[in-house]
């Protein structure tokens, strides 16, 4: 499963969120969105905005599946953890 997550590099709940990947071995694409510039962080707002309804952060994309902020038990389950 592919799994994707867009973060800001200062959230404290982004930075939760990618311990908590790392910790349990999950290999996942990082977008850190403040840190993009210009078309590309353009895109990557856009992006939050479609999946999210919003520009909350961070917001984890596995699959077809979303979870918008650190939800622990929400990752468990989708990641089959």
């Amino acid at each position: 499963m592919d799994v994707t997550l867009y973060a800001l590099s200062t959230c404290p709940y982004c930075r939760m969120t990618k311990k908590f990947l790392d910790k349990n071995e999950v290999e996942y694409e990082l977008v850190e969105v403040d840190l993009l510039e210009g078309d590309e962080k353009t895109d990557a707002v856009a992006t939050v905005k479609e999946l999210s309804g919003g520009t909350s952060f961070p917001v984890l994309k596995a699959g077809d599946e979303i979870v918008v902020g650190f939800n622990k038990p929400k990752l468990k389950a989708l990641l089959d953890l």
